[in-house]
């Protein structure tokens, strides 16, 4: 769907809520894809896994489709180990189909599973202790303890592989360096993407969602008085 379908295309989980707050009628389906992807990350290439739910449905008779990232996971551990990611993917899921249930709008509650996955990875392990995202630190800070974030924002070039197909994309990366009981841990996320050959005609409108996405994060972070400097796209 380009920016041009409707007047308001809905383009996050978020847009979807307001308009049916604001009474439309909002149809909401899921469907799942696990990609991988060749990162040009610096000096130092990669390939991982994006893990990416395409929502679709329909909003007052008119049809909308965009999908959203909820995770990166490598087999290698150069980023967050694939066997890890899927849980993250999941808790953030879960925290979408949340928001969508509580206003109004039905949705089935799939879930990423490695079953999913073609690729067969070598050296899998399960990983100890409990994953934590970002908003397990969110809710840390509501009980009274002191958490600093510090964010890096990035353009990171990749190729997504489909069968029969690349297709080359620029990524809008966050990495929160969380400092939080003593420890300091990392957490990345997939702010929006859009394809590197159609750069002057999506980038703008991607970077407006990515920032979107983050002036949420930062109002929760305000919240609960989390430590942090605002950094935009």
């Amino acid at each position: 769907m380009t920016p041009t379908a409707f007047n308001n295309p809905p383009s996050r989980v978020n847009d979807l809520v307001e308009l049916k707050t604001a009474g439309s009628t909002v149809t909401c389906g899921t469907s799942f894809e696990i990609l991988p992807v060749d990162f040009a990350y610096r000096d130092n290439p990669f390939q991982a896994f994006i893990f990416l739910c395409r929502y679709k449905g329909v909003v007052d008779g008119e049809a909308y489709n965009f999908r959203k990232c909820y995770a990166r996971g490598c087999p290698d551990n150069v980023c967050t180990h694939v066997s890890q990611a899927v849980m993250v993917a999941n808790r953030y899921l879960q925290k979408d189909y949340r928001k969508l249930e509580k206003a109004g709008i039905a949705v089935e509650r799939q879930l990423f599973t490695l079953e999913d996955m073609t690729v067969k990875f070598d050296g899998y392990r399960k990983d100890h202790g409990a994953t934590l995202v970002i908003h397990d630190y969110i809710n840390i800070a509501q009980e009274g303890n002191e958490v600093s974030v510090v964010t890096e924002l990035e353009y990171v070039p990749g190729v997504e592989h489909f069968i029969g197909y690349d297709n080359e994309m620029t990524f809008m990366m966050a990495d929160f360096t969380i400092t939080c009981l003593g420890k300091i841990n990392h957490f990345e996320r997939c702010l929006a993407c859009y394809q590197t050959e159609r750069e002057t005609e999506e980038k703008e409108y991607r970077i407006k969602i990515a920032n979107e996405r983050l002036k949420t994060l930062y109002d929760e972070f305000d919240q609960v008085s989390i430590k942090y400097e605002k950094h935009f796209f």
